[in-house]
């Protein structure tokens, strides 16, 4: 799961539960292999879908990343690797893939970054505690004066105008909150800073702890250091013009990576349902939660489905370069033609489904919590919502409604009008009494404490949630797909 929060638009009309299908893409595919019969409603779908069948595919990817460096990066081996097993599996079922190749900008970080206060207070700040770099950081040591760039604004740093000129070896301290991070870390380049160091708000949610470390992206390649820091350590240099010295080397070049792609077609040839997951992990670690566990959910639904012949046809997505700012998804949708993406109904979407001290999160379609972007609500993506809610209302699991704010690969159909929906089981934000009443697990304990780190292996995963999950994918995957016609191209 990435950070990325561009612009946004949207579009489409609603009508309900049953009418969120339009018409089929145009995604050549061959026959599957012969139905099984076993698979074909959505109860026997959901009872062939099993933990060990996904567990099966989480032992392979973990394998791979074992065997490539402890990562399944886009750009690295690990990710061709993991994209190769995905492949021979759905074409062992009987779909014809599809391998769809784009470049991106491929970041990471050579050893260890250092960051320390040398005055007043001499401070030794730790990484991945205190500070870590954002992605696409440039490079550089880097010894300077910290500047507070307008920090008691809700927008600090959004504006040229809220940097005066630099004098030398001066670093910029700049607050979270109103615009992207590119934006602030931009600004500061062009007023002549050093670095940049863009700490956390302190603005803290039942939701979400906005006093943790921000974990953010760039979005693309900066010229100059951008490191991230927690709230407390933000403030401490936001006083008495301490000096700082940052000592950081990074790698920021254009490589090229892949989306697989295969399809299931259905009876009537018009409607397609999109389901998808990214495939990439960060170069820190094998990536089995985030996504392994979204990623092999869909396969297992994939093989478990090949050779039946719903009513709509099912598209099967493992994204690459979502950990880069959500690349892959973003390029298939923009390869698309506008016709092409009118005839595809829905896309769910699944990243992070197995975390270890997980909620039971529902993107929330219907807007009856969290603010979205304009046009995101609308009554199919609704729909979607329920139809989630209804599995698990149906299994007696607790669940609640998530930020429906695009930081996963659902973004780019959301900003083309497609209805989207999907499901998420928590990352770096810590869990609250509430929840812990409500599922279980540890309080004031991230969802995923091994969360874009070394130690997000095949030990990472609750599997009971992850067979839950799995059985909510399968379900709401073959009814929406079971949906006759509504009056698509």
């Amino acid at each position: 799961m990435t950070y990325l929060h561009p612009s946004r638009r949207s579009r489409f009309v609603a009508t309900s539960a049953a009418g969120l299908l339009a018409a089929a893409g145009t995604l050549a595919t061959a026959a599957p292999a012969a139905a099984d019969p076993a698979c074909d409603t959505v109860e026997a779908l959901m009872e062939c879908m099993t933990v060990g069948g996904v567990t099966e595919h989480l032992t392979a990817l973990q394998a791979i990343a074992d065997e490539n460096g402890g990562n399944r990066a886009s750009g690295l081996p690990g990710h061709t690797a993991s994209a190769d097993y995905v492949t021979d599996r759905l074409e062992a079922a009987g779909y014809e893939v599809t391998r769809q190749p784009f470049d991106f900008d491929y970041y990471d970080v050579v050893g260890t970054p250092t960051f320390q206060q040398l005055s007043p207070t001499p401070t030794t700040y730790v990484y991945g505690t205190d500070f870590q770099d954002m992605s696409y950081s440039g490079s550089g040591t880097v010894t300077g004066t910290v500047v507070p760039i307008d920090i008691d604004s809700a927008d600090s740093g959004c504006e040229a105008a809220d940097f005066p000129v630099a004098a030398d070896d001066q670093v910029a301290l700049i607050k979270r909150g109103a615009c992207d991070f590119a934006v602030k870390a931009a600004n500061a380049e062009a007023a002549g800073y050093d670095a940049a160091i863009i700490y956390n708000d302190g603005q803290s949610t039942e939701e979400e702890d906005r006093t943790t470390l921000i974990g953010g992206t760039l979005g693309g390649p900066a010229g100059i250091p951008v490191l991230d820091m927690t709230y407390a350590r933000g403030v401490e240099l936001s006083t008495g013009s301490p000096t700082v010295a940052i000592d950081i080397e990074t790698v920021n070049e254009t490589r090229s990576t892949e989306n697989v792609i295969a399809e299931l077609p259905g009876k009537a040839n018009h409607d397609v349902i999109g389901v998808g997951a990214h495939l990439d992990s960060v170069p820190e670690g094998p990536g089995i939660n985030d996504n392994g566990s979204g990623s092999a959910a869909i396969l297992e639904l994939a093989e478990n489905m090949a050779g039946t012949q719903p009513e709509n046809g099912v598209r099967f997505f493992w994204w690459g370069a979502e950990e880069s700012g959500l690349v892959g998804s973003q390029y298939y949708v923009d390869s698309q033609s506008q016709g092409q993406l009118k005839k595809l109904s829905a896309y769910l979407n699944f990243d992070m489904v197995g975390s270890p001290n997980f909620a039971r999160f529902v993107y929330d379609g219907d807007g009856s919590t969290f603010e979205a972007p304009d046009g995101y609500v609308t009554e199919e993506s609704a729909a979607i919502e329920t139809l989630f809610e209804t599995f698990y209302d149906s299994r007696g699991l607790a669940y609640e409604d998530t930020e429906f704010d695009g930081r996963s690969d659902y973004q780019a159909f959301a900003d083309a009008g497609i209805p989207t929906g999907g499901l998420f089981t928590g990352a770096e934000g810590e869990k609250t009494a509430a929840q812990v009443a409500r599922y279980g697990g540890v309080e004031g304990v991230a969802f995923d404490e091994c969360y874009h780190a070394a130690c997000d292996d095949i030990g990472n995963v609750n599997f009971d949630v992850l067979d839950e999950n799995a059985d909510a994918i399968a379900y709401a995957t073959l009814t929406l797909a079971q949906q006759g016609h509504r009056g698509g191209n």
